[in-house]
C-alpha cells in the first residue's frame, strides 16, 4: 500500500505516471546500493574503464612498470576479457613468481581460454602456497570447471573448500550454487545457511561488502531449495 501511495503522490506532483515510476525505481536502486547491494553498480564499470585507459597510457610511457601491468590484467579479468589479461600476466611472471594471487589469476585466465590442464595446475600451485587464498574461492572455481565433465573431481574440490574456514559470504553462496547444480539439495541448504551465519559473525566494517551475498543466500535458502 505504501508503494501505491508513494506512486500516487509522485504522479500527482510530477503529472506523469512514467516519470513517477522512474523516480520510484531510482529510490529503490539507491536504497539497495546503500543497505543491501544486490543491484549492480552503475559507476564501477565506468571507473574501471577509465582506470584501464589510464594504465595503458602509464605502461606505454613506462614499459618496465610491472605493477601497472598486473593491475591492468586484474581489471581485464573483472571485465571477463581473459585472453587479453593472460597476455599481460604472461609478461610479468618473472616478477610475481612468489605471489599466490598471481598464480591463481594466471590459472583462471587459462581455464577460460581453453587451457584447462595448465589452469588447474597453476590454481593448485596457488592453493599449495596458501590454501586460504581469496577465501578458498579457487577451489570453487575448479569445482565449477569440472561440473558436467568430471563429477568426482568437482566433488573433491568442493570438499577441499569445506575443509577450510572461509569468512567470505560470496564463497558460501558459490558453494551452495555448485551443490545445487549437482542435485545436492541438502548440502546447498547448508552452504547458504553457513553464508548467513558467517555474515552475522563479521565485523561491522566488513558487512557492507558481504551483505549482498548474504542476502542472495537468504533468498536461495527460502525460494530455491
Amino acid at each position: 500500500m505504501s508503494k501505491i501511495f508513494l506512486f500516487s503522490i509522485l504522479w500527482w506532483l510530477l503529472g506523469n505516471p512514467f516519470l513517477a515510476l522512474l523516480v520510484i525505481l531510482v529510490i529503490v536502486y539507491m536504497l539497495d546500493r546503500r543497505f543491501v547491494g544486490i543491484s549492480p553498480s552503475l559507476i564501477r564499470p565506468l571507473r574501471r574503464i577509465s582506470r584501464i585507459r589510464y594504465l595503458r597510457r602509464q605502461i606505454a610511457g613506462s614499459p618496465s612498470d610491472m605493477s601497472s601491468r598486473y593491475e591492468l590484467a586484474r581489471l581485464l579479468i573483472e571485465r571477463k576479457r581473459y585472453r587479453e589479461a593472460l597476455e599481460w600476466l604472461e609478461q610479468i611472471g618473472h616478477a610475481y613468481e612468489d605471489s599466490v594471487e598471481y598464480w591463481d589469476d594466471l590459472g583462471t585466465c587459462q581455464l577460460h581460454t581453453g587451457q584447462k590442464p595448465a589452469g588447474e595446475k597453476h590454481i593448485l600451485q596457488a592453493l599449495h602456497m596458501n590454501p586460504r587464498v581469496k577465501y578458498g574461492e579457487p577451489y570453487l572455481r575448479l569445482a565449477s570447471e569440472y561440473i558436467g565433465t568430471d563429477q568426482a573431481k568437482a566433488l573433491h574440490y568442493l570438499e577441499q573448500f569445506r575443509n577450510i574456514q572461509s569468512s567470505s559470504c560470496r564463497a558460501y553462496y558459490m558453494l551452495g550454487m555448485l551443490d545445487r547444480s549437482l542435485g545436492r539439495t541438502e548440502a546447498a541448504r547448508n552452504a547458504f545457511d553457513e553464508g548467513i551465519v558467517v555474515y552475522r559473525s563479521l565485523p561491522k566494517y566488513k558487512k557492507r561488502s558481504e551483505r549482498g551475498w548474504a542476502f542472495r543466500s537468504w533468498l536461495r535458502r527460502i525460494f530455491s531449495t
